[in-house]
């Protein structure tokens, strides 16, 4: 599954691209986040998100990327990524929605995920997003150069797994730069092999993928829409991350979250 080929380093020049595009991106997150409420539909959550991203002067990256039909990814419940916005799903009280989001900037992509609560949501829902948001920063304390790739998601692994959800194995992170997605992957699971060595100049987008129940997902006739298969809830939390000669830059990380320690 995961192969040896090159990583791309970016240059200093491509790194401050890279730091704007994700600038913005952390800016539509923000704003979408404060838009998410009860009697909204999924496709409002979209047409919001298109309409930032092109006030900012990006690009949506998902818009017909490989088919998609829409510039925002938005789930809701059992769906873990992908979902399709449309007219008719409107977010109810006690929901939990995922936005996964990116947009391109002078010719550089970044790649970001939320998952939030609709309304009031239950206690069990409620540590379910932030047990994956926790996960992801537990992982990223070994997104550091010298270290390897696949310590990223030993330590995910090593945090989710006492509470007793599934991480997602069909679904990973990946590079980013030029293109959505680059060399290489990284799962948010332990695997036996170390991986690669990081080093400064990598970008990485790292994505917990977190079920309630089983780690096991399918995919619905859509062809995009991946849902967990017990129809529990599933949350998503990732960031564009920069990998430097000390602790890991979190790009897409907006001012109002960075109350939060790496």
């Amino acid at each position: 599954m995961f192969g040896r080929k090159k990583i791309g380093i970016k240059t200093e020049k491509e790194i401050e691209l890279m730091r704007e595009s994700c600038r913005l991106l952390s800016e539509v997150h923000y704003e979408l986040g404060q838009f998410v409420r009860p009697g909204i539909s999924t496709a409002d959550i979209d047409e919001l998100g298109e309409k930032l991203i092109r006030q900012k002067g990006g690009i949506p990256n998902f818009l017909n990327y490989e088919g998609y039909p829409a510039s925002i990814c938005v789930s809701v419940n059992e769906e873990v990524v992908h979902g399709i916005p449309t007219r008719n799903r409107i977010l109810q009280e006690g929901d939990i929605v995922s936005l996964d989001a990116g947009l391109i900037y002078k010719g550089y992509h970044s790649d970001a995920a939320r998952t939030y609560g609709v309304g009031e949501i239950s206690p069990e829902a409620s540590r379910l997003i932030e047990v994956t948001r926790q996960s992801f920063f537990e992982g990223i304390k070994f997104a550091r150069a010298g270290h390897h790739l696949y310590e990223i998601g030993g330590a995910i692994d090593d945090y989710v797994t006492p509470f007793g959800y599934g991480i997602v194995e069909d679904l990973c992170g990946h590079g980013i730069g030029t293109h959505l997605h680059e060399e290489p992957m990284i799962p948010n699971y332990r695997v036996r092999k170390k991986g690669p060595v990081l080093k400064p100049g990598m970008t990485l987008a790292v994505e917990p993928m977190i079920n309630l129940g089983t780690w096991e997902v399918e995919w619905l006739d859509d062809g995009w829409t991946v849902v967990t298969s017990d129809g529990e809830y599933s949350a998503h939390y990732e960031n564009t991350i920069l990998i430097t000669d000390s602790e890991p830059e979190i790009l897409t990380l907006h001012e109002e979250e960075r109350r939060y320690d790496v």
